[in-house]
């Protein structure tokens, strides 16, 4: 039973990453159907696992599932990815305010830690790892903040939102970027300025979103093709 289970995970964990990679490549465009029969038939398995993964990447912002039409790549306008980050830009500079007073050495050499992690993985041009590395960063300081409800509202905002993350950081040089911003926001919570803590996360987050919107990213997500 275990071993049944933990291969029906695996599935889940294969499809996703084949359709987030796919969409995120630009091997499937906006409005692009994924077929659920085709994927049952590559992979040999029940549609259950599909149906699972198609509900999680529908959460992360991916998929919209449409009944009676099935799951189609979902859109994201121009607007979407403004009103995104602006929301996303204000919560975490928020967060970082608060933060700053509460943030520990440990804490701080955590952060030194994990963004020294991250020159590694943008050197190595490893967005996956990159991706998952610079969620950590972020969470840290988030959760220093002690605010559990801010804490749930930027959950909910950045994981309805992954895929506008996940493509901002894809674009050439901007990993390296996101290192050299990391820095300065360390500097700030080491130096207790909540004020520039503050600014240099807000900045940090419009940022990410003024070079998606600068590589119109959101309405070219590659060319057709039904997966």
């Amino acid at each position: 039973m275990k071993k049944s289970m933990e291969k029906h995970l695996t599935l889940r964990e294969k499809i996703l990453e084949h359709i987030r990679d796919a969409i995120i490549s630009g091997s499937l465009k906006a409005g692009s159907k994924v077929s659920e029969p085709e994927l049952a038939e590559r992979y040999g398995i029940s549609r259950t696992p599909i149906r699972e993964a198609f509900r999680q990447l529908e959460a992360e912002g991916y998929l919209t599932v449409i009944p009676r039409r099935g799951a189609v790549v979902s859109e994201f306008s121009q607007k979407d990815v403004e009103e995104f980050y602006a929301i996303k830009s204000i919560m975490e500079g928020y967060a970082a305010r608060r933060a700053c007073q509460k943030l520990s050495k440990k804490d701080l050499d955590r952060l030194e830690a994990i963004n020294s992690k991250l020159a590694e993985l943008a050197k190595q041009n490893d967005i996956k790892h990159f991706f998952k590395v610079h969620s950590d960063f972020h969470d840290l300081f988030i959760k220093a903040a002690d605010n559990d409800k801010l804490r749930e509202l930027i959950a909910g905002l950045v994981t309805k939102f992954q895929r506008l993350r996940l493509m901002s950081l894809s674009l050439p040089g901007r990993m390296t970027i996101s290192v050299q911003e990391h820095e300065k926001i360390i500097e700030a919570f080491r130096n207790k300025d909540a004020d520039t803590a503050e600014d240099l996360v807000r900045k940090n987050a419009e940022y990410g979103g003024q070079v998606l919107m600068g590589a119109s990213i959101p309405n070219s997500i590659g060319s057709q093709m039904d997966v």
